[in-house]
């Protein structure tokens, strides 16, 4: 199960209501989707703190780098990994950033 269906039917279940029930011919938690992929969309962009957190791995990498320049490639991780889930989900909306 896929991080996307997880919260799909933790929302479901939040509501009360059983995934794995059919309604409109799918199981319920599939109403959920576009839910969880408008608030995946909503965390794509690191904060500040993240960055620097995140910087800290990627320091290790090349040590040579301005301390931004570790935070920037610290947010293009969360960011690919961020598409990476939602791509592999089929209903991503790919981001020209």
């Amino acid at each position: 199960m896929d991080p996307i269906e997880k919260a799909a039917r933790a929302l479901c279940q939040l509501q009360g209501e059983d995934g794995d029930d059919v309604m409109a011919g799918s199981p319920r938690w599939t109403h959920y989707r576009a839910q969880v992929l408008l608030l995946v969309e909503a965390l794509r962009e690191p904060s500040q703190a993240m960055k620097e957190a995140g910087s800290e791995i990627i320091r290790h990498v090349g040590s040579e780098e301005s301390s931004m320049g570790h935070e920037s490639d610290a947010a293009n991780v969360w960011r690919f990994m961020i598409d990476m889930l939602c791509r592999s989900n089929g209903n991503w909306k790919a981001h020209k950033n």
